[in-house]
C-alpha cells in the first residue's frame, strides 16, 4: 500500500523526508542499500544533507530479496536543490561498491549532459578517488563522455536526442535527467537497456513541465503515482503549494531544503528576475500547472469509447487542428447514423501528413464540410489547403466554447460514440480549460500538459456536425 507523505505530516513533523510534499513509497520495503553508500561517499569526501539521506533511503530500499523495492523512482525537483550532486554521488558510490556496474546518465540535450559529465569529471580529480578512477582514462570525446572504474565499472554520458543509448546492456542503473522532455518513444528505446540487469533501477528526475514539453512519461508516471496506481515506484516532490507567492521566502524554503544554506537568496532572485511567474513557479519551486477535472469526467469519456465501429452512412464533417509549433497534427472526423453520434481522430508527427491526408479525404468525400479553429498554428496550413479546394470554416473562441461545452453534454447524457484511441484518453487526462468568455470554455493549448490536438479535433468536428444536413451518400471507408 502506497504512502503519503500528507498523511505522515499529520502524524508526525520528523518523519522521514519531510521536506517532501509528495513521498510515495512501494511496498514490500525491508532495508535500504543507503549505509553503504553513505560509507563510501565518505570515504571519498562526498557527504549529504538530511534531506538527501532521507531521500537516498528511499531510493536505495530492497526488498526482502534484496532486490530494488521500487525498480523506478520519478523526482520532481526544483532547480538549484542538489538533485545532480545526489543522483551523481550514489552513482559513483554505487560504481565504487559494484564491479562491473554500467551507469548510464542520459539528458534530453546534448549541454545539460554535457554539464552533468563536466561536474562528475571535476569530482574524480580527488585524491581519495585515485584508488578508483585513472583520471587520464576518462573519455571526453563529445557525444562518448565516459568515466571508468579500475574495478570495470563506469558512467556513460549521453544525450537522448542523439539516440546513442541504444546498443546498451545489461545497464544497472539508468538516470533519466530532464525527464519532463521525456517521451513514450524514447523511453521504450531506454528501458530495454536494463532488461540483462540483475537488479536495476531507473531513475528519472526532472522539474514540472511547460505546456510544450514533451511530458507524457513523467506526467503519467506522477499521475499514477498520486492515485495509488503505481507498482513498484518510489514518487519524490519537492514543491511549494499550488497558489504560492513567487516573492514568498517561505515558499522557497518548501520547494528548496538547500536554501538558505546552499542555494543562496540571491541565486533564487536572479531565477526571480529573469524568468515569468509560471516559469519561476515550475523552475524554482516545483509547481506543477494545475490540471482542471470535472468538466469532463474521464470515466464517462472512455466509457463512451467503441472498437470496430460501423461506419454510418452519409458524409462526415472534418476538422483540422494543429499542436503549437506544428510538432503534431490531427483530423477529427464526426457522424451519425440510428445509433447516434459517431467521432473519431487521427493523429500523426508534424503538418505534412495532414495536408496530405486531407487532400485524399477531399477527393473521398467531395461534399464534406471541413472545419478549423480560427487562430492558432493550423492557420499556417489554409493556403495549403486552399490550393487543394479546401477552405475550411474557421470557428471563433465563443463558437470553440460552445463546442467543449456540446461535447460535455454529449458525454454526460451518453449522446456520443467515439472511436477508442488511446492519444484521446492521454490528451483528456492533461487537458487544461481556458475562459473564451461568455461564461463558456475550451481547451487551453499553454497550460494543457499534454498534446489536447486530437481532443480539439473531435470537439470540433462533434460541433461542426451539428449544423450539417443529413446526407445519402454512403461513407467511404475512413481508416
Amino acid at each position: 500500500m502506497t504512502t503519503s507523505v500528507r498523511r505522515r505530516r499529520r502524524q508526525t513533523r520528523s518523519g522521514l523526508l519531510p521536506e517532501a510534499r509528495h513521498l510515495i513509497l512501494p511496498k514490500g520495503i525491508a532495508t535500504s542499500g543507503f549505509p553503504a553508500v553513505r560509507e563510501t561517499c565518505r570515504k571519498i569526501g562526498i557527504e549529504f544533507d538530511p534531506w538527501q539521506c532521507d531521500l537516498n533511503k528511499c531510493l536505495l530500499a530492497k526488498d526482502a530479496h534484496g532486490l530494488y523495492a521500487a525498480d523506478t523512482a520519478v523526482l520532481s525537483i526544483s532547480r538549484q536543490v542538489g538533485k545532480t550532486y545526489d543522483v551523481g554521488a550514489v552513482a559513483f558510490a554505487k560504481c565504487i561498491i559494484v564491479p562491473g556496474l554500467t551507469v548510464v546518465w542520459t539528458a534530453h540535450r546534448f549541454k545539460v549532459s554535457r554539464e552533468s559529465f563536466n561536474e562528475m569529471r571535476g569530482w574524480a580529480k580527488r585524491p581519495e578517488l585515485t584508488p578508483h578512477i585513472d583520471y587520464d582514462a576518462i573519455t571526453t570525446a563529445a557525444g562518448n563522455e565516459v568515466i571508468p572504474f579500475r574495478n570495470g565499472s563506469r558512467i556513460v554520458f549521453a544525450a537522448r536526442e542523439r539516440g546513442a543509448i541504444r546498443g546498451f546492456t545489461k545497464v544497472g542503473m539508468l538516470v533519466l535527467d530532464e525527464a519532463q522532455i521525456l517521451t513514450e518513444a524514447a523511453l521504450s528505446d531506454l528501458v530495454p537497456t536494463t532488461n540483462q540487469a540483475p537488479n536495476p533501477l531507473i531513475i528519472l528526475m526532472g522539474t514540472p513541465p511547460k505546456p510544450t514539453d514533451p511530458s507524457e512519461v513523467f506526467t503519467r508516471l506522477r499521475d499514477e503515482a498520486l492515485k495509488g496506481a503505481s507498482r513498484d515506484v518510489l514518487y519524490v516532490e519537492l514543491s511549494a503549494e499550488q497558489g504560492s507567492d513567487p516573492n514568498d521566502r517561505a515558499a522557497w524554503r518548501m520547494a528548496n531544503p538547500s536554501y538558505p544554506a546552499r542555494t543562496s537568496a540571491k541565486a533564487i532572485l536572479r531565477m526571480r528576475k529573469l524568468l515569468s511567474r509560471e516559469d519561476f513557479l515550475r523552475e524554482a519551486l516545483g509547481v506543477w500547472d494545475e490540471v482542471a477535472g470535472g468538466l469532463i469526467d474521464p470515466a464517462a469519456f472512455a466509457a463512451r469509447m467503441v472498437i470496430d465501429a460501423k461506419r454510418p452512412a452519409g458524409v462526415p464533417d472534418f476538422f483540422l487542428d494543429a499542436s503549437p509549433g506544428l510538432r503534431s497534427s490531427s483530423i477529427g472526423i464526426a457522424g451519425s447514423d440510428d445509433a447516434g453520434l459517431l467521432v473519431g481522430a487521427e493523429r500523426g508527427y508534424g503538418t505534412d501528413w495532414l495536408v496530405a491526408r486531407a487532400a485524399e479525404l477531399a477527393e473521398n468525400y467531395p461534399g464534406a464540410d471541413w472545419f478549423c479553429e480560427g487562430v492558432g498554428a493550423v492557420g499556417s496550413l489554409l493556403p495549403s489547403l486552399s490550393e487543394l479546394g479546401i477552405e475550411p470554416k474557421q470557428l471563433t473562441g465563443p463558437d470553440m466554447g460552445r463546442a467543449c461545452g456540446h461535447l460535455q453534454k454529449l458525454v454526460a447524457e451518453k449522446a456520443i460514440r467515439i472511436v477508442r484511441d488511446d492519444a484521446l484518453i492521454e490528451a483528456l487526462a492533461g487537458a487544461v480549460p481556458r475562459d473564451v468568455g461568455e461564461g463558456l470554455w475550451a481547451w487551453g493549448r499553454r497550460k494543457s500538459t499534454t498534446d489536447i490536438s486530437p481532443l480539439v479535433a473531435i470537439t470540433g468536428a462533434a460541433w461542426g456536425h451539428v449544423s450539417q444536413d443529413a446526407r445519402s451518400e454512403p461513407w467511404l471507408v475512413w481508416q
